[in-house]
């Protein structure tokens, strides 16, 4: 076998320096669509992590225009034709530069990322909208892509029959202005002026795809209603209009439970109940964190890639590893359950034995004990999901904390190190590296808490948008490095920590947020 690295090893000694990252975002900023959001170009794509990054990125730097872009970008996302006004969710993308018209397909993948991103930004600017947008996303997932048995689907086709029997995309999703006026009577002119069943939203063979152009508090000064009258209106509209297109021949399934894509979703209903506390999502998610240790963990501590009727199959990728171990780290940052965080590391110990490339200290994306296959492959480019590679190596910088493992954060630093001369002329090619490089740019906490209200407060910080921490926490004593001899009897304390170091501990969570400060 001809084994085949696509990156070198970089001789220059590790700097990360946020000039660099301030300059990869300078020549990024040329792309924008600063009036619809997203890039200046059709098609649009979502790019989940893009925006996860920049977001991050101007919340720490306190970069105004930065911070307006991503918000407008979210915005129209939310508002387009892309996101499902009736039923919540997202396509996979928009082939027009207004978010309109979208390729019609629905990808769990891309849903699991955009609850995380909505969730923290709802947690940012409490905008009602990214929370509708959460929840009515995660009741489509439990609606239509998941399964009995915790695991979800993979996604639902862009094609379905027509009325009259013809295979047509969008089918399912589209609306005529009569069969609006029909379902909704004296309510269609409101209804038309929201959504637009205007030049504006007009699609083609009288079809129109709903799109939204305003916001609620602008609609309703120019409509002069009430907002919680448009609330009321909103809901009983979804509520006709689904059970209208629940009538209809609904989009092929795709059934397959895909490890990786299970994970990004698992993650997302993480985020969900850390922002939103619905105690359903923490449920959901440890549901399916307990279907994937149960079917998809073999017992010699690999992954399958796939389950479909009864049956797991195909040895994992390292995505499946990589998306796993950041979904398990977030399980247990919520539910502080040692399970979840031991296994992130089993599995992590596995892949160095089964994908790792010593020479160049990044990892293959398929395992030693697959076929020996004429090429192998390193996935590090990010794409409409982060690359293996880059997961991976935030996992290990993650992990390190955790562990108190010095060679975990060696190789994460020297896997960023080797990407770094490629990334500053392409950001969005490299934005979940650029996430990792301002974990070593600004400063990174380890917030140990200690006692009986331990969950209380974990739940008090995570009102808080601290996207450069981890999180330990026990009720008594533990094992970790960063809680053993912390606890004290009759009391739950919260320790601030950089690098091990760590201030006096506190009691109050307002005291440890104080302790956290990006300056």
């Amino acid at each position: 076998m001809k084994s085949v690295a696509v990156v070198s090893v970089n001789p220059e000694a590790p700097k990360f320096k946020t000039e660099y990252i301030n300059e990869a975002v300078e020549n990024w900023t040329k792309h924008f669509d600063n009036k619809q959001g997203g890039m200046n170009r059709a098609p649009k794509f979502m790019m989940p992590n893009n925006y996860h990054f920049l977001m991050r990125y101007a919340f720490q730097n306190k970069n105004e225009n930065i911070t307006k872009f991503v918000d407008n970008t979210l915005t129209k996302m939310a508002f387009g034709g892309v996101y499902d006004q009736v039923g919540g969710g997202f396509s996979r993308y928009s082939v027009d530069k207004k978010w309109h018209v979208p390729h019609f397909e629905k990808m769990l993948y891309d849903n699991g990322q955009l609850v995380s991103l909505y969730a923290d930004a709802y947690l940012i600017t409490k905008k009602e909208l990214y929370k509708d947008v959460v929840i009515e996303t995660l009741e489509f997932i439990e609606r239509e892509l998941t399964d009995n048995n915790g695991a979800f689907y993979s996604s639902l086709d862009a094609d379905s029959l027509t009325a009259s029997g013809a295979l047509e995309e969008g089918a399912f999703y589209v609306w005529t202005k009569d069969n609006l006026k029909l379902i909704l009577k004296e309510d269609f002119d409101l209804f038309s002026n929201y959504y637009n069943v205007n030049n504006y939203g007009f699609w083609e063979h009288e079809n129109y795809i709903l799109i939204r152009n305003k916001t609620d508090e602008n609609f309703i000064k120019k409509d002069n209603i009430l907002l919680e009258t448009l609330k009321t209106k909103k809901a009983k509209w979804h509520a006709l209009l689904l059970t209208e297109r629940e009538k209809r021949k609904r989009p092929r399934l795709d059934d397959k439970i895909l490890t990786s894509w299970n994970a990004l979703m698992l993650k997302g209903y993480v985020d969900a109940y850390r922002v939103i506390k619905d105690k359903k999502y923490l449920d959901i998610a440890i549901k399916n964190g307990q279907f994937l240790l149960n079917n998809q963990l073999k017992k010699d501590g690999s992954l399958y890639h796939n389950y479909k009727d009864g049956k797991s199959s195909i040895n994992g990728f390292l995505e499946d590893y990589a998306t796993t171990i950041d979904a398990f780290m977030a399980l247990y940052e919520i539910t502080l359950d040692d399970k979840w965080l031991n296994t992130a590391k089993a599995l992590t110990d596995y892949c160095f034995d089964a994908f790792f490339n010593d020479t160049n200290k990044m990892f293959y994306f398929t395992s030693n004990k697959d076929e020996q296959l004429v090429t192998k492959t390193i996935e590090y480019r990010d794409n409409v999901i982060p690359a293996s590679n880059s997961m991976f190596a935030k996992n290990l910088f993650r992990l390190s904390h955790y562990f108190d493992n010095e060679y975990y954060l060696k190789t994460a630093t020297a896997m960023l190190n080797n990407v770094k001369p490629e990334i500053k002329d392409y950001g969005s090619g490299y934005s979940n590296w650029l996430d990792l490089m301002l974990n070593y740019t600004e400063p990174f906490y380890e917030v140990a808490i200690v006692g009986s209200q331990y969950k209380n407060k974990i739940e008090e910080l995570n009102t808080h948008y601290i996207p450069n921490k981890v999180i330990v926490g026990s009720q008594k004593d533990s094992k970790l490095p960063l809680l053993e001899n912390r606890y004290i009897e009759n009391e739950t304390l919260i320790y601030i920590c950089i690098n091990k170091a760590c201030n006096l501990p506190v009691s109050e969570v307002e005291k440890a947020i104080n302790l956290i400060n990006y300056n």
